[in-house]
Parts: C-alpha cells; sequence; structure tokens
C-alpha cells in the first residue's frame, strides 16, 4: 500500500472533473485532482524516492518499489515554457514525501486563462488500484489517496 500526499493545499477532486481528457478519462492512471490554493506555494513530492521526471510544470517521482506518481501543475501549463515556475529539487534527486519540488502560483495561471487544477496520477495503475480518497480541504503533504 502506497499513500500519495497531496502536493498543493485546495480542495480534492475527482479527475473526471479535470478540464483536459487525457487526465479526466484516466488515460495515464487512475488518481485525484487538487483545485489548489490561489497564490504562491510550494508542491511537493506525494510520495518518498526519486525525480524521474522534471519539468516547470510537471514532475514524477517513483518509489523504491517502482510506483510512479505524476503531479501535474495546472492544466496547459506546458505552453508557460516554465515562466512562473521555479525548481526546488533536480530531475534524479532522491526526495522525501512531502519535500517542496517545485514554487509556482496558481493565481497568476489562472490568470493566463489557464486551469490551474493539479491532477495527481498514480502511472499505469489499474483503475481499481486508488482507494481512500480524500474529499474536500486538503493542505499539503496531506493523504490524498492510497494505491494498492
Amino acid at each position: 500500500m502506497t499513500t500519495v500526499l497531496a502536493p498543493v493545499a485546495g480542495a480534492a477532486i475527482g479527475l473526471a472533473a479535470v478540464p483536459d481528457p487525457v487526465f479526466s478519462q484516466a488515460m495515464v492512471g487512475p488518481g485525484r485532482a487538487i483545485d489548489p490554493v490561489r497564490g504562491p506555494v510550494e508542491a511537493v513530492a506525494p510520495i518518498s524516492g526519486t525525480i524521474v521526471k522534471l519539468h516547470p510544470h510537471a514532475y514524477v517521482v517513483v518509489g523504491d518499489d517502482g510506483r510512479g506518481v505524476l503531479v501535474h501543475l495546472g492544466i496547459d501549463t506546458v505552453q508557460l515554457k516554465g515562466e512562473g515556475f521555479r525548481l526546488l529539487a533536480a530531475e534524479g534527486d532522491r526526495v522525501g514525501a512531502g519535500q517542496p519540488v517545485v514554487a509556482w502560483n496558481p493565481a497568476a495561471v489562472e490568470a493566463g486563462g489557464r486551469s490551474p487544477v493539479c491532477p495527481v496520477v498514480a502511472l499505469d495503475a489499474p483503475a481499481d488500484a486508488v482507494g481512500k480518497v480524500a474529499e474536500g480541504g486538503v493542505n499539503a503533504g496531506d493523504a490524498l489517496f492510497e494505491w494498492s
């Protein structure tokens, strides 16, 4: 069992509510999303492990058990080419669950016409692998879902 933490504070919502079909239809895996608080925040590692992919707008942490969790900071934020994001870790770094990875401002993303909603995905997991999901308000570092 892997406990996946909320990378940012906000309201936990289902992936079906994410305004992007890749996430809303769980094409990359099941999980949850967070409608983040507006204002500058630090997105944290959802599990302990190694950062295997790190872009300003998204990152993947793989645990020692081989399970990877994708955190995507907003929708269509790849188009920002890193503007408004600050890396706090590097690809290849070992991180502890809850350790800051990227600083960003969901309010600025929203002001630019993009959704700041953050999908958190259990990569390549079967649909029924995610359970005990958080509902409503969460803080960064709170349990978001269990991956069995």
